[in-house]
């Protein structure tokens, strides 16, 4: 009896061991393997799924090419020699016989506002331009214009202009680029290869520039071609995530907009804008017809994003120069994007600062990935969308 006793214990010693040996290995397995093994999702609860959200790499934030980055003025991807790039900012005639303008389809950023006697002008602004020998036209320069400039950092193209832009044009931080004399003492351009005339045009609206000239021009002048730190301010749009763009679908005010007409404020060029559903941009019209790009297969102008701006005016004198109020924090417009537009508003408290968007709660906009077109028109105008009127 005894033995058997003994027995039993020595049995029950032994698978105690047993046991508390295979629980230590098993811990041990654990520690070894627990970064490699994937989590066991049918023991997750429904709480501690939401809790952690499954983190995914958005396919849109990845590069096609290797070592590319997204352009502050469109959110396309560029390659990443640009990232530090100044763009250039061209002044051009909207009059009939200077158009159609050459490489404008290559711009980023388009800007269209009045000046004297009812007719507007654009300003082109180029963030990738190196390769292109045929810019323009090109015709004098408006101060309101280079505030628009300038809040991009860029090298400001123009022929000249009225004394109105000798301050600013002047100052020393206005790196700019003139293709004749301007002002009131009739200050010395830049002539020497910075710009010259085609023979396909008559003057005044045959003179153009080019990469090279604009080169020539900036290692004369010991411009730098990368953004300045004192005066680049790089929170500048805000963009939406390519995966899931701004519909405007959130906005309960926003309302249909397939037709963007502005002859009411641009009475002779009758700027307008039709939406096309298929790649979801605007494309762009003057004078009644499409407003293509002769330097491209005469390609019609187009737009993801439409901003219509409206701003304080004053007629200057008796020759009809105006003035527009470029810094303010009170005026009003519209956003247009995929087929729908909301009303916004404006803001610019600095030259160097840029002009920030927002809607009717105070939120910043979010634009669409793509290029932009600003329309500034006067605070008194209205502008015609899909047959209604909005102020």
């Amino acid at each position: 009896m005894k033995r058997l006793q003994v027995l039993c214990l020595v049995a029950l010693s032994s698978s105690l061991l047993l046991f508390g040996c295979g629980k230590k290995d098993e811990e041990v397995s654990e520690t070894l393997v627990q970064p490699i093994v994937e989590p066991i999702t049918e023991t997750t609860t429904p709480d501690e799924e939401s809790n952690e959200p499954e983190e995914s790499e958005d396919e849109t934030d990845v590069p096609p090419q290797e070592g590319m980055v997204r352009s502050p003025l469109t959110n396309e991807w560029i390659d990443g020699s640009l990232e530090d790039a100044r763009p250039i900012a061209v002044m051009s005639p909207n009059d009939s016989n200077a158009l159609p303008h050459y490489n404008f389809s290559k711009a980023d950023l388009l800007y269209e506002c009045p000046v004297e006697g009812g007719i507007t002008r654009s300003m082109a602004v180029f963030k990738d331009w190196e390769n292109l020998d045929r810019i323009g036209n090109v015709r004098s320069s408006r101060d309101y214009f280079i505030y628009w400039a300038l809040e991009w950092d860029s090298i400001y193209v123009h022929f000249g202009g009225p004394f109105y832009i000798d301050d600013l044009i002047e100052q020393e931080s206005t790196n700019n680029i003139t293709g004749c004399s301007y002002g009131a003492g009739k200050k010395v351009g830049l002539y020497e290869n910075a710009f010259y005339r085609a023979t396909d045009r008559s003057a005044p609206q045959n003179a153009y520039a080019s990469a090279e000239g604009i080169n020539s021009a900036i290692d004369k002048l010991g411009y730098s071609k990368t953004y300045r730190d004192s005066y680049y301010q790089p929170d500048h749009f805000k963009f939406a995530s390519e995966s899931e763009p701004n519909t405007l679908e959130s906005y309960s005010d926003a309302v249909s907009a397939k037709e963007i007409d502005l002859s009411k404020p641009y009475p002779i060029t009758k700027t307008s804008f039709t939406y096309n559903e298929e790649d979801g941009l605007y494309y762009r019209s003057m004078y009644g017809k499409a407003d293509v790009d002769a330097a491209n297969g005469n390609q019609q102008l187009a737009f993801k994003n439409v901003l219509v701006q409206f701003a304080y005016h004053e007629v200057r004198d008796a020759k009809g120069y105006l003035a527009f109020q470029v810094h303010d924090t009170t005026r009003g417009g519209y956003f247009f994007t995929n087929g729908k537009a909301i009303h916004v508003n404006w803001e610019k408290s600095t030259d160097y600062s840029p002009t920030k968007f927002y809607d009717d709660d105070g939120n910043e906009i979010q634009l669409n990935t793509g290029k932009t077109m600003v329309c500034i028109v006067k605070d008194t105008d209205t502008i015609n969308v899909d047959g209604n009127d909005l102020k």
